[in-house]
């Protein structure tokens, strides 16, 4: 068993928490609607597919009864097929119409990856069909030449959100003839669209609605979801449509062996003496080592681009010790890489020519790599959702499979793997998203009335917020009101007011100091501090440390270079109540949501060694402070809530501050956010609220949505951050309890046993919510 052999060696063992053993489960068959076209089913057949599973034959039985269908089901289920078939049906159906062009289908995906690995699969597929389906991949690395064509003969148009944006719908009029004909929206990985991004796309659909509307076409929408809670109401948030759920999941799938891994203590000591653990990077580098030795097919999961570089780094380093010829077997792979680059490691990993591949999600969603023995997640991924979905890639062809979820030294990671049935007897989360936010809506009216005038008729599609928005859009001169409808005033493009991945501005170029070779981009909004002066940057196996970093032209000047550490930016922030929606007593304190004002300047950065993540020091920095109105959660208590908790003056801080910590690092479990979606300020006495506060607030304008599902589940919230905190086996708090790895304050002042008390005595008066979510108890 390759978990046995991964456990040997010294005090290997111990640090397996638990194992989850998955049984294997037969699938359930069904028949194609009569109404997909016996050349489909031939081709499916030809593909290896005898008989489609019950729930592929229902997805596809809605779509063709013209309803909007969302498919929940697990990794490796066969969503794909599930709404290929009733696609290439009715593309079928078209090609033979006396009028030409006939019925047109657009697929979307959050990634060009999947994007172009759907392309392999329809174009094989349909291959037996001739030329009544013409798959074309229309995106940023689509040749100029080549973008004629796809609009004028392709038939089955694969993009993303971003280029459906940015390129489509503004030049719709170049699109007439595929939005007239447009039958299907296919939206894959539905799932990924939440909180801000997710409510950027969702208005982006209202326009793409909008202009089919315009052209005589109204397009069935069939969605591809992992497993999630309420998968149709999330779809029908994001469409603005009714969607039918499809959700039971009848493919049969191989045992899959679960195991939680919590890499050990060391010797070290990190800031005010705290233990440190070993790093997760490092525990799963060792892993991907081992496992590639074995000979097993693998990818290991990592949340940064840079922890994907320093695992394959890493491990190359370790198999070159055993073999020169293994380092080869192993790469990264992750977004901002060049395009050739991209396509050339997907080709390795299908071909086998890969063992292991230290990845972003950028590989997660979706990229069909058949044959892995096994997955290792570098950290928990924020929610059950996506931890499962990357544990689905393990097995994919039905044979058992390992999967292995390796704890950072973070609150949530050591709760999660002391708390297993927090994973595995809990549902997945409810998709977060809103698209009435002013900050989103706001330049999706802008880009919609530069496409075609907007009317009153359109109110209704846009949204509730629409009446209110609209003046203020003409009193900022963006639109202008005449008798045909609202109309877009300005010479540049309404598109580019929207940037619906949430960058705040345009991308950061990476650039080599000495060559002038562009190696990448990063979001404007992770420049502060992912290319700030003196930080470490690596691509493709190669260290480089920044030199420069030039806001007002977007340009970070980069060198190569080999230093021993890897860095870590420090930031400080303030928090203003712009005002409050709505409050509850909590005894005597408040739990209040609404809106915020928050200033953040980003101070410093620590150097830590590459393996231990030892602190070697810090290093000041003289970037801008930039603010963010958005929305926030926070609660208040009152003199007589810290007499009765045993907080003196001397400890309040600290006690509030690492109150905030734990909190910051456990919302994860009750909305569909990272903790570096979401930031936190904690203040002994607040000017606004003349209490000790503590806030939490969506780290995006205008609000993401996670701070109203802390508020509305704060209790449940609360009594999770609670037992974090006091189920840690430190004595005065450490990273995995009470340290946040962003502090801008350098994780000072802390108290850990204050916040205990602070908390029990808060949740004491707590009024229990009638629709509040359940939270094991350890």
């Amino acid at each position: 068993m390759i978990l046995d052999r991964l456990a040997t060696g010294a005090g290997r063992a111990a640090r397996i928490t638990h194992t989850e053993h998955l049984p294997p489960r037969s699938g359930t068959h069904a028949i194609w609607p009569d109404r997909v076209r016996p050349e489909v089913i031939s081709a499916i057949e030809r593909a290896g597919i005898d008989h489609p599973w019950a729930h592929q034959a229902a997805a596809a039985e809605h779509a063709l009864d013209g309803e909007s269908v969302v498919i929940a089901t697990g990794t490796a289920s066969g969503k794909s097929l599930a709404y290929l078939a009733p696609v290439l049906s009715t593309l079928l159906d078209g090609s033979e119409a006396p009028n030409g062009r006939g019925a047109t289908a657009l697929y979307l995906a959050p990634t060009k990856a999947l994007a172009a690995d759907q392309r392999r699969s329809v174009k094989a597929l349909a291959a037996p069909l001739g030329n009544a389906v013409r798959p074309a991949v229309y995106d940023g690395d689509t040749p100029v030449e080549e973008r004629e064509w796809v609009r004028q003969y392709a038939n089955y148009v694969l993009t993303n959100p971003d280029m459906l944006h940015r390129g489509i719908l503004p030049s719709h009029p170049r699109w007439s003839s595929f939005l007239r004909a447009l039958r299907f929206v296919v939206i894959d990985e539905c799932h990924t669209y939440r909180g801000v991004f997710g409510s950027h796309v969702a208005q982006v659909l209202r326009r793409l609605r909008r202009l089919c509307a315009r052209y005589g076409a109204d397009p069935v929408f069939l969605l591809a979801s992992a497993t999630a809670a309420d998968p149709a109401v999330a779809a029908g948030r994001l469409t603005g449509l009714p969607v039918v759920e499809v959700s039971d999941d009848a493919s049969p799938r191989g045992e899959l062996v679960f195991a939680l891994w919590e890499p050990p203590l060391t010797d070290l000591h990190g800031e005010k003496g705290a233990p440190v653990r070993r790093t997760a990077t490092a525990e799963t580098a060792d892993l991907l080592t081992d496992l590639t030795l074995q000979g097993v097919r693998s990818v290991a999961f990592v949340r940064s681009r840079r922890g994907a570089e320093l695992i394959s780094v890493i491990a190359k380093e370790r198999l070159a010790e055993v073999d020169r010829s293994l380092p080869k077997r192993v790469a990264a792979y992750r977004g901002g890489y060049l395009p050739e680059e991209r396509r050339a490691l997907e080709r390795a990993l299908h071909s086998g020519e890969l063992l292991g591949l230290a990845a972003t999600t950028a590989l997660e969603l979706g990229i069909d790599v058949s044959g892995l023995d096994s997955v290792v997640i570098c950290g928990y991924p924020g929610t059950r959702a996506s931890l499962w979905q990357q544990a689905g890639r393990a097995g994919r062809s039905g044979q058992g499979a390992l999967a292995v979820l390796v704890a950072r030294d973070d609150p949530l990671d050591t709760y999660l793997v002391h708390h297993p049935e927090a994973l595995f007897r809990q549902p997945v989360e409810s998709t977060v998203l809103d698209p009435d936010n002013p900050y989103v809506l706001a330049p999706h009216l802008c880009a919609a009335a530069a496409e075609l005038p907007l009317t009153e008729a359109d109110i209704t599609l846009f949204g509730p917020a629409v009446p209110e928005l609209l003046p203020q859009l003409e009193a900022a001169k963006l639109l202008r009101r005449r008798a045909s409808g609202w109309h877009w005033t300005r010479r540049e493009r309404a598109a580019d007011l929207a940037d619906i991945r949430g960058g705040g501005g345009r991308p950061v170029q990476i650039v080599e100091e000495g060559t002038g070779r562009l190696l990448g981009t990063v979001d404007a909004a992770a420049a502060h501090t992912a290319v700030h002066e003196g930080a470490v940057h690596l691509h493709q196996g190669r260290t480089h440390l920044v030199r420069k970093l030039d806001l007002e032209d977007s340009v970070a000047l980069v060198e190569q270079a080999e230093p021993p550490y890897s860095t870590v930016a420090r930031d400080t922030t303030a928090i203003t109540v712009l005002e409050t929606d709505t409050e509850i007593p909590w005894g005597q304190g408040l739990l209040c949501y609404g809106s915020v004002e928050v200033t953040n300047q980003v101070v410093s950065f620590l150097r830590r060694k590459l393996i231990t993540g030892e602190v070697l020091g810090e290093t000041k920095l003289d970037l801008p402070p930039r603010t963010l109105r958005t929305r926030a959660v926070w609660w208040t208590v009152t003199e007589d809530q810290l007499d009765a908790a045993r907080i003196n003056p001397e400890i309040l801080g600290g006690a509030l501050h690492a109150a905030e910590h734990a909190s910051i690092g456990l919302l994860p479990l009750f909305a569909t956010c990272d903790r570096w979606d979401i930031g936190g300020v904690s203040v002994p006495l607040h000017p606004d609220t003349l209490l000790p506060t503590v806030f939490v607030y969506d780290g995006h304008p205008g609000g993401a949505g996670f701070a109203e599902r802390a508020f509305h589940t704060a209790r449940a919230w609360l009594t999770a951050t609670r037992e974090a905190i006091a189920s840690c086996e430190c004595e005065a708090g450490c990273p995995s309890c009470i340290q946040s790895p962003k502090c801008g304050n350098g994780n000072e002042p802390l108290h850990k046993r204050g916040a205990v008390r602070l908390l029990t005595e808060l949740l004491r008066t707590a009024p229990v919510e009638p629709d509040e979510p359940t939270v094991p108890k350890g």
